[in-house]
């Protein structure tokens, strides 16, 4: 109870149910090896969690840049709820400290794996949104994307998902990503773009945009975020 406590000071909320919180830091590998626990995994939480963090992340930067066309928008997402990112929201709260691992999954180096981390982020998230409600996760979240967003938009790292999905689709599949043109709509003057991107014969993302450049970057940056969960 006093790590709960602990974690629950760090995250600045006041939990009615610590049993929720506790299950967010449970690993499927902990259970494993401690068959009487009556604790669930944080799988469930996680994937509450995952849907909760795009939800205000989306509402997010649809107010903050209001003139923003869709296909940016969705880039920005994207690296807002990668992996990566999350993993880093994680650490800035030691949550990797709080796990409760299997000793295989501690020996392995679990405490510090990406996506370990941001799946544990995300069901902390969960455990939050179902105990406190969307007003007390909203500001958590959003304390979270503030200064990310910030050195995504200095460094324009959000406009280069093209070249990363190429990196870790020829990494994963030895095959560059193909991508196609599949819709386009509008006058002239304010055409919209949907570009689909594949590896092989599997579609990995969609993204429009109001050029063929932001949208082929959109539906990387969606692919990016896909292969992020594997």
């Amino acid at each position: 109870m006093e790590d709960l406590l602990e974690l629950s000071a760090r995250l600045g909320v006041e939990f009615s149910d610590y049993s929720l919180l506790s299950r967010a830091l449970t690993h499927r590998s902990y259970l494993n090896e401690n068959h009487g626990s009556i604790l669930e995994d944080n799988e469930r939480l996680e994937y509450l969690g995952d849907a909760v963090i795009d939800f205000i992340v989306a509402g997010y930067l649809y107010h903050r840049f209001p003139e923003m066309d869709e296909g940016e928008l969705t880039a920005l997402r994207a690296a807002l709820v990668r992996a990566e990112t999350l993993a880093r929201f994680a650490r800035a709260i030691d949550l990797g400290r709080y796990l409760r691992l299997g000793i295989g999954e501690e020996e392995s180096g679990g405490r510090e794996r990406i996506t370990l981390l941001c799946a544990t982020f995300e069901a902390v998230i969960g455990a939050i949104y179902i105990d406190r409600g969307l007003d007390v996760t909203r500001p958590i979240i959003e304390g979270h994307i503030r200064p990310m967003l910030e050195q995504i938009q200095a460094g324009e790292l959000h406009k280069d998902a093209k070249s990363e999905f190429q990196v870790w689709a020829q990494a994963q599949f030895n095959q560059t990503p193909q991508y196609r043109v599949i819709d386009s709509e509008g006058p002239d003057h304010a055409k919209v773009f949907t570009v689909r991107v594949m590896v092989g014969e599997e579609t990995w993302g969609e993204g429009r945009g109001r050029s063929k450049q932001i949208a082929a970057q959109a539906a990387a940056a969606e692919a990016m975020a896909r292969a992020g969960e594997r």
